[in-house]
């Protein structure tokens, strides 16, 4: 029996490996960097080691840091979580030498499925079926070229090193091919230290359908059924849901077997994922194996009612499986969303700050939430922008999809734009609810999913109206008045008139200015509670509101509706049934930002490095060109001609450091072209 566990990850998945080492009575010890000091991670383990700086190649990759803070502790195992170390297999390696259990499968296991290329030769000869393409060692990109012309666009390209959708790119012509391979192989490079690609056939309308695995060193085997991960961006996974739906049973069996056969022919232990492309006609294609534990492993728990981390630790403890195949049953149906610190209507671009609200959804056997921040905590630059992982559970897919959508509806976070509304848009689509999902889901259906109502919704105005006028208003009497004397009060009440103010409310880029008459009201805290006519244009509204914290219970004209308000500087974000909605309370005279300004378009989108300039400076260039290329958290980031022009001037090289808000270049526009 592991007595002591050390995690070597952070965020999210530590707390969760945390959880079920405590109820196991196994003792835990976690890593930080300085920007984790204060992390959640750190304070529920039993032990923290300072690990190095922030960026993850100075602290959470240093190998010999690991194994340093794993002696210095007395851990005798070592847990690598998903992502960072996981599937390193001379981490594994080192943990062996030095008498460590490894929390995962052998070094084997781990270098066999660590090139794609060479897992494609192996899972062909272990007769696994595989998608046609090239996995060579020659890498000549004129010979790539021509594998992809042979077999016919579209294709994708993928680095054989790779992971997360890295250095990954779709094909879609044979003019597209050469900038598509350089930008894979920079990718690639930059995110693995290796840019051998292969290639392969792009199945149009393939589902991504991926197998739970797990054996023992006993010899023992099973597959825990299917999860479907088909919603993705940038190929990386948005919403799952086990099992897969319209999975018949004999192709459930298939594919498990399938599965089982990869495992096999690498001598596996551990959890395991294998990952297949389920094309239209019930054909399946292997596509990769994941030797670690996945991002969307509670489906996979919530269906089969096992604790995969538990199985994990049991299995490295040298235990046999705690279930066989026959004991393994499908409960009901699951879905995880992944909420993430993102910008959907730029690209899905990560956001950083601070999370000055975060309000979730209440937990029980229906809703589980997977998180590793609290409401204070900062998305920081250096790591992966997720917020949390929401994970939901009913005894089929109907109920489960109307509780995660409820869900969705109950979370609340403010201080970072998040992907929220783009989840709650997506799975409220027909074609998600009608099981009409392929890989290229989120493309097909992109302007039902975006398409934001941008009309003014005159309860929202007046609900924030209400809200300024019983917030400032709520003052209390200085503490040398008399509380019962008329002269401590500084509520709004007057003598034989009422009170009026005019707000200014900034909504989608226009200013609308309500007039709030107090017609009479309580400003005791923690409540306070009024009734006014507020004037909104032509119109007027009779309206009540009792406001309790940052909760206002508002009635418009006999409606009534419960929100959340939180406030920041001049900002204020309101949490309604629909969703939430952005403000401003601003003066009168300052305006609004000019739409047409396209500065914002050469700036540093956030903190970052300089990949690459692409073209000269004086050159000319036509709007959209990419003019240079930056990586910031993980991504790269192209910085495009917003019209025809020249650069005038970078002002950075590549490999520098730009600070999130720099200028990066002088752009000049419409001019002749130059010679």
């Amino acid at each position: 029996m592991i007595k002591k566990l050390l995690i070597a990850n952070r965020g999210e998945i530590c707390c969760r490996i945390i959880n079920t080492a405590k109820r196991m009575g196994i003792q835990t010890v976690a890593l930080y960097s300085d920007a984790d000091k204060n992390a959640l991670h750190v304070k529920m383990a039993d032990e923290a080691i300072h690990i190095g700086p922030s960026p993850s190649n100075q602290s959470y990759l240093k190998v010999d840091k690991v194994l340093a803070a794993a002696k210095a502790t007395g851990a005798d195992a070592i847990h690598p979580g998903y992502g960072f170390l996981s599937e390193n297999a001379e981490f594994a390696k080192a943990c062996a030498d030095n008498n460590i259990i490894f929390v995962g499968p052998p070094v084997g296991a781990i270098e066999a499925m660590g090139s794609k290329s060479a897992a494609k030769h192996i899972m062909q000869q272990a007769d696994v079926p595989l998608v046609p393409g090239y996995h060579g060692d020659d890498q000549s990109p004129a010979l790539i070229k021509k594998h992809a012309d042979d077999m016919g666009y579209p294709v994708l390209l993928k680095a054989a090193a790779g992971g997360g959708g890295k250095g990954m790119r779709q094909v879609w012509s044979e003019d597209e091919f050469d900038d598509a391979l350089a930008a894979a192989k920079r990718e690639a490079m930059s995110s693995f230290n290796d840019d051998i690609m292969l290639v392969e056939k792009y199945l149009t309308q393939p589902r991504h359908v991926e197998v739970q695995v797990f054996c023992d060193h006993h010899g023992n085997g099973v597959h825990i059924f299917e999860r479907d991960c088909s919603v993705q961006r940038r190929h990386q996974k948005v919403v799952e849901e086990a099992p897969a739906f319209k999975m018949q049973p004999e192709l459930r069996a298939a594919m498990g077997n399938a599965a089982l056969k990869a495992a096999q022919a690498i001598n596996y232990v551990g959890a395991g994922t294998v990952e297949f492309l389920l094309d239209t006609d019930g054909s399946f294609y292997f596509m990769e194996m994941n030797t670690r534990l996945q991002v969307e492993h509670p489906v996979s728990e919530m269906i089969s009612g096992q604790d995969l981390v538990e199985w994990q630790l049991r299995v490295a403890a040298n235990e046999i499986l705690p279930k066989t195949q026959d004991q393994l049953h499908i409960n009901g149906h699951a879905f995880e969303a992944r909420i993430y610190a993102e910008d959907p209507d730029n690209e899905f671009l990560p956001a950083t700050g601070k999370l000055h609200l975060l309000e979730t959804p209440q937990e029980s056997e229906h809703v589980r939430i997977d998180s590793g921040v609290v409401q204070g905590d900062e998305v920081s630059v250096y790591y992966d922008p997720m917020i949390a992982k929401l994970i939901v559970w009913d005894t089929d897919r109907e109920r489960a999809l109307a509780r995660l959508s409820q869900s969705l509806a109950e979370y609340r976070i403010d201080g970072v734009i998040t992907n929220i509304p783009f989840l709650r848009s997506l799975i409220d689509t027909q074609a998600f609810k009608d099981e009409e999902i392929d890989t290229r889901f989120i493309e097909t259906h992109h302007d039902e999913i975006f398409n934001k109502d941008k009309q003014t919704n005159e309860h929202l105005i007046l609900n924030l109206a209400m809200y300024l006028s019983l917030n400032e208003k709520a003052v209390t009497s200085p503490s040398n008045q008399d509380s019962q004397s008329p002269w401590g009060s500084v509520s709004d009440w007057r003598a034989n008139e009422c009170f009026q103010t005019n707000y200014f409310i900034q909504l989608h880029g226009e200013v609308y200015e309500t007039k709030v008459e107090r017609l009479k009201g309580d400003n005791q805290a923690p409540h306070q509670q009024g009734t006014f006519i507020v004037k909104l244009g032509e119109k007027t509204y009779q309206c009540e509101g009792q406001l309790a914290g940052n909760r206002l219970l508002a009635t418009v004209n006999g409606h009534s509706e419960s929100v959340t308000i939180n406030k920041i500087d001049h900002d204020y974000a309101l949490f309604h049934t629909n969703g939430m909605t952005k403000f401003s309370h601003i003066q009168k005279d300052l305006g609004v930002a000019d739409e047409t300004d396209q500065h914002g378009a050469f700036v540093a989108p956030m903190n970052g490095t300089v990949v690459t300039l692409l073209v000269e400076p004086k050159q000319s260039v036509k709007k959209g060109q990419t003019l240079m290329i930056m990586e910031a958290m993980k991504m790269e980031h192209a910085i495009k001609a917003t019209q025809n022009g020249h650069v005038q001037e970078f002002y950075y090289q590549a490999g520098e450091l730009v600070d999130g808000g720099a200028a990066l270049l002088d752009f000049i526009a419409n001019e002749e072209p130059l010679s």
